[in-house]
């Protein structure tokens, strides 16, 4: 269908203007570039840390408070981080350690909270992401802690109590699983694999509509993605990017149980960041076995009123019922 004349030489014209927004824009992002490569500078001079996340968040919370539109200020986050991600691998690279492998929900959250510029390290254990920090192979680690439909991620919980890294942030990621082969046919499926911790968040999917076919861990959904990019009898059920980055096609989007499935991700670093006004804090100490000891401890809290948004126990390990 031919183009209206009059339509077409409109939209020429704006797109001229387009045209020339973006050639300042990048302008303006190349000075700001220069700008950043300057603090880097000083900060290297001055034995100061690179990473700064409260002044980041400072920054895009400014920016939406001062956003008239019509661009969207739930759009300016993500612009912003990557800008920032850009410009602090002009400073200082950074090294972020995570669960891996590529693709897994782990990478995306590292992606989500250091932007595209960061170097990210895949490693094969919680364990390893704790041992990377704390040995400068990386600057920053991200790793699983609970989720919304499964609960606490014990093996992260219990690296802490002889970890010497610190809680330095924290990344939300809403979690939505697709079962996937190479076909995209359910009726070539023989066996599934997954995370144990997908698994159980779409158990009531799986039951009623594959209860025949088998649902066996895999060390990660990743993995799972790339074991059924291997094997046309197998399918995995896992997120969107590690199918696209293993060529599998969906069987069926979004069998998660919960439509509100979310898992939180926490960062762990060396140094306790720069306060800030949203800051969280995360305490973890032993009582002793008697009466009112729980009480005692918490007490304070309530006296300064003080909100208290998660109580996790666990086992000391090192003596049986403690």
């Amino acid at each position: 269908m031919s183009q209206d004349p009059k339509l077409k030489e409109r939209l020429s014209k704006l797109r001229v203007k387009i045209d020339a927004l973006d050639e300042k824009l990048l302008a303006l992002l190349n000075e700001r570039a220069s700008v950043a490569i300057e603090v880097g500078e000083a900060k290297r001079e001055g034995g100061a840390s690179f990473y700064a996340p409260s002044r980041e968040d400072d920054l895009v919370r400014k920016l939406q408070e001062k956003n008239g539109g019509p661009f969207p200020s739930s759009a300016i986050r993500p612009v912003w981080k990557e800008i920032m991600s850009a410009s602090l691998s002009l400073e200082s690279p950074l090294r972020v350690a995570y669960l891996g492998p590529q693709a897994s929900f782990t990478h995306q959250a590292c992606l989500k909270h250091f932007g595209l510029s960061a170097l990210c390290l895949p490693v094969r254990t919680i364990g390893e992401v704790f041992d990377h920090v704390e040995k400068g192979k990386a600057d920053f680690g991200v790793i699983p802690v609970e989720n919304t439909t499964e609960g606490a991620v014990s093996n992260t919980l219990d690296k802490f109590f002889d970890a010497k890294t610190k809680i330095v942030g924290e990344v939300m990621l809403r979690i939505s699983l697709n079962l996937m082969n190479k076909s995209g046919e359910r009726g070539d499926i023989q066996k599934i694999y997954s995370h144990a911790h997908a698994l159980p968040q779409c158990r009531n999917w799986l039951e009623a509509h594959m209860p025949d076919v088998p649902a066996l861990e895999a060390p990660s959904t990743a993995q799972a993605a790339r074991m059924a990019a291997e094997d046309e009898t197998l399918a995995a059920v896992a997120g969107q990017l590690a199918g696209e980055l293993y060529g599998l096609l969906n069987v069926e989007a979004s069998i998660e149980d919960n439509p509100n499935n979310f898992t939180r991700f926490l960062v762990i670093g060396k140094e306790i960041p720069e306060p800030g006004p949203c800051n969280k804090t995360s305490l973890l100490f032993a009582v002793k076995d008697q009466a009112g000891a729980l009480y005692h401890m918490l007490r304070p809290f309530y006296d300064n009123n003080v909100n208290l948004t998660k109580i996790e126990s666990r086992p000391m390990r090192r003596k049986a019922w403690e």
